[in-house]
Formats: structure tokens, sequence, C-alpha cells
């Protein structure tokens, strides 16, 4: 498979400001040397709990923040230090759609103008080519051109979310972020979209990142899965490898709380300990506060990602070689 995004030792950090001075008092530690593959036409599915990462390490891929270190490859360029004329062009072939579909549309502009917006930003001035695109991929996403007169506020959420894909697009990026773009909706509308983001993804051979915290639709749309905690990929595999077969503690916990039918010889999981903070990380691997396989060198020295199969990697001395 054809290497689309490659992120090399990312780390990304917030300075927390204390007082009328502006004096830095520490730091919240989001990314923590991230290395991750994503490959062309796939899905990586980035999952967990609120806090581990996930929507920095999206942002820092569309350059909404620079991050501290680290490189993202993209199509084997580097784009952290692009030019501003560089990173325009970037920013064409890479997208995001926002988590809240209610925040991320303009109230004050009908839809037509929303979707106008990215071909006046990339100077693209022929309109006839303008109002073919907007009516095509008004039909790709299931709307009727009459909603283009139409304000955002005459919508629902779902309706949002879909203008929202369209806005992102339109100009036909190869990669696409995709920020938990369901979670604000409705359960029953939830299926609609990530169906709809499944048969964009084969119409357009879109690569998309989508982050979730929610297991049941990241084992639904992604072709791989990826597992954060506290800003480390911990876990990586195929999806039917990872929910078989999955190694890591942390995956094991998050994996047993996935509601399922027949319970009786589940067990879930309870982590023990608080989870530690963003300001303090814990020496050694990053999981040891909360682990029960926790042993004395994970306290002071942090694991690899140990390939133990195929694509599948552990971050966890169980499997060390």
């Amino acid at each position: 498979m054809q290497k689309l995004i490659e992120i090399k030792n990312l780390k990304m950090y917030y300075p927390i400001i204390d007082g009328l001075m502006g004096n830095i008092k520490g730091y919240v530690y989001a990314l923590n040397n991230v290395n991750l593959e994503i490959y062309e036409n796939e899905i990586l599915g980035l999952v967990g709990e609120s806090g581990s990462g996930k929507s920095t390490l999206g942002n820092c891929i569309v350059k909404l923040i620079t991050p501290k270190s680290g490189e993202i490859l993209f199509e084997n360029e580097n784009i952290i230090n692009q030019t501003k004329k560089d990173l325009k062009l970037y920013r064409k072939q890479v997208q995001l759609i926002f988590q809240n579909p209610y925040m991320s549309l303009n109230p004050r502009m009908k839809i037509y103008d929303i979707l106008k917006e990215p071909f006046i930003v990339h100077k693209i001035k022929e309109k006839k080519i303008i109002n073919e695109k907007i009516k095509k991929i008004i039909s790709l996403i299931g709307l009727g051109e009459d909603v283009l007169e139409r304000y955002p506020h005459e919508f629902s959420g779902g309706q949002r979310q879909r203008i929202a894909i369209a806005r992102a697009i339109i100009l036909n990026p190869k990669f696409v972020v995709a920020d938990e773009p369901v979670s604000a909706l409705d359960v029953s509308i939830q299926a609609q979209i990530v169906n709809l983001l499944l048969d964009l993804k084969h119409h357009l051979n879109l690569t998309m990142l989508f982050i979730s915290h929610d297991l049941s639709v990241i084992k639904f749309i992604s072709d791989r899965i990826a597992v954060m905690y506290l800003g480390e990929i911990v876990e990586i595999s195929e999806k039917g490898e990872l929910f078989k077969n999955y190694k890591h503690p942390y995956t094991q916990a998050l994996l047993s709380a996935v509601p399922k039918i027949d319970n009786k010889n589940s067990e879930k999981i309870i982590l023990k300990g608080d989870l530690p903070s963003q300001q303090d990380l814990p020496k050694g691997c990053k999981f040891h506060t909360r682990c029960k396989y926790v042993m004395e060198k994970c306290k002071n020295i942090s694991p690899e990602l140990y390939n133990i199969a195929g694509d599948h990697k552990v971050r966890c001395f169980l499997y060390e070689k």
C-alpha cells in the first residue's frame, strides 16, 4: 500500500499561563512522539478517551496548529514549515470535517455561498464550473438544489453535517480528517452520516482519518484502527485483527466496555487509579499507573511500538521480543 501521510516523532504541548503577567507555569502535553502511517484510500480510525490527543493530532495534520517538533509528510513532503503559498495548496488537498454542525456553518450565509467560499479562497472564478460542482456535490450528499437558497438554521443537525461534509470535499481533496463528525447527532442520524462517508470514500477515492470515542462506529467505518492514550499510539492494527486479537491492556479495557448482546462470557475491565495529569505525565509507560500487569521497568522506561504480527503493533513490554 502507498503511504499518503506519515507522521514522525510528533510532539505538541500547550503553555499554561499564570496571572496577568503572562508567566508560563507549566505545559499540557497533548502529543508525545506520535508515529503513524496513513495509506491511500483507507479509513484509519483513531480512538481513545477524552484528553488522549486525538483532536490535537487531527488539527496538526491539517495545520490548524503547528506542532512543537516532529514531521508530517504528505506525499513524502514535510508540511511543518511550508510557505504560505505551499500551505494554501496543501489545504486544497487536505480538509477537516468539524464535530459540531451547529457551530461550523456561518449562520449569515446561504448554503450556496457556504459551498462557493472554498472556490473564492482558492481563486477559482469560473461561474459555470462553480455552479456545476455545487449542484453535483449537493446531489452526492443526498440533498436537493432547493437547499442552496436557504440558511443553516433551517436545517436539522444531520442535514447541516451533510452540508459541512459537502464543503469539505467540494474541491476534491485527497485526504479528510473527520473529527468526531457524528457525536453531536442523534443515533439514528449517525448511521446515515457514517454510510454517507463510506459512499463518498469509495466514490471519490478519499483517504480519511476518522476520530471518535465510539468503538462501535470506529469498527463499522474503519479499515485500520489506532488506539491513543495520553498522547501516544498504544496499539494499531487492521480492524478485524484488533477486535479479535487485541493486546494492549488499555485496548482490552476499552473493548470490554462495548455493549454486547451476549454478556455471559464477557467481563468488564474496570481501570483502577486516576487518569494521570497531562501537566505531569508519569515516567516510563504512560499506562503503568492503571495497568494490572505493571512491571518494575514499566515505571522508568517507555516501551516502543513492538510489531507482533503483520501490521499489528503494540506499545507494551509484555510483547517485547
